[in-house]
């Protein structure tokens, strides 16, 4: 009898570990990095890595697929990218939700790139989405955009600025639209104006002394209208590297302008905690988003 328990637990053993191999196979098949501009970014300054944005696609598995899509702006002050906290953790949370996540390597301070590469990059990647959602079963009409900390800001850029064009379009995909259907800020950069802007962040994407006019266009609480696309903010009140105010005044522009919106401030929470359950609370946020997004219809296939 013993000895039959142990050929059945070995039985067992193999399959739960083939069944991990097999799970873990189709994650890295469904996983794929590629260029933004196979022929080179507009402005490259060379040809390094960092001269090269990307797109990492993370598609779900088919079966709980929505046909929601989200470009993925991690953050890191425009002067490095935290790739895998704000990027693949939360293209992997997409993906268990049935939206496909594809997480963008933009150009940043860190490797000589200020305004407009990060634009670029986020418009370029949009439009890429949209034009091949067919080949990734994706609805063009259910294409969004996510950004924490300094990936905020460009997110929110990519909402308030998608009438105009940020580089000539040299092929048919830059003509089709970038404004993305709904916003997803996560303590987000907002403003750029002193009183409440993450200084790096402005430092880093603008130089020591930009011009006023440049800093109020990319100070995008007073650029919201009508046509921004629906917006889920979450901040801290306890955060004092990017103060709440910044999705405080977005929030409060898009009500002015009509815009459906949905703002969650958490009473305690660090900036940058991601989805990272040891801050606690905080991580509870993408439960709220999801949320949001079966109201506004996005996890209905």
């Amino acid at each position: 009898m013993k000895r039959y328990f142990q050929i059945i637990l070995a039985f067992v053993s193999t399959m739960v570990v083939s069944a991990g191999l097999v799970q873990a196979a189709q994650t890295t098949a469904l996983h794929k990095i590629e260029l933004l501009w196979p022929n080179g970014a507009p402005g490259a300054k060379g040809n390094q890595d960092g001269d090269k944005p990307t797109l990492t696609i993370c598609l779900p598995s088919k079966e709980i697929a929505t046909g929601t899509a989200v470009v993925i702006c991690p953050g890191g002050g425009y002067g490095h990218l935290s790739m895998d906290r704000e990027g693949q953790q939360i293209a992997d949370w997409l993906n268990s939700i049935g939206v496909a996540g594809f997480i963008l390597k933009y150009r940043h301070g860190g490797v000589g790139y200020g305004h407009p590469a990060p634009l670029q990059d986020a418009q370029r990647a949009i439009r890429i989405v949209r034009g091949r959602a067919k080949e990734w079963d994706i609805d063009p009409e259910r294409i969004g955009i996510m950004g924490f900390s300094a990936g905020g800001h460009l997110a929110s850029s990519a909402g308030t600025h998608f009438q105009n064009n940020y580089y000539n379009a040299k092929e048919s995909i830059d003509k089709i639209s970038c404004r993305p259907d709904f916003m997803i800020l996560i303590y987000p950069v907002i403003t750029l104006d002193d009183s409440f802007t993450h200084s790096g962040s402005k430092r880093n994407l603008l130089g020591e002394n930009p011009d006023r006019e440049l800093v109020d266009n990319l100070s995008n609480e007073k650029q919201v209208t009508p046509e921004t696309p629906p917006t889920f903010l979450v901040h801290s009140n306890q955060d004092t590297t990017v103060p709440a105010e910044n999705s405080i005044y977005f929030y409060l522009a898009l009500r002015k302008a009509v815009v459906p919106a949905e703002m969650h401030i958490y009473l305690k929470g660090p900036h940058g905690s991601a989805i990272e359950k040891k801050f606690g609370i905080v991580s509870t946020w993408p439960d709220r988003c999801a949320d949001w997004m079966k109201v506004r219809g996005l996890l209905n296939r």
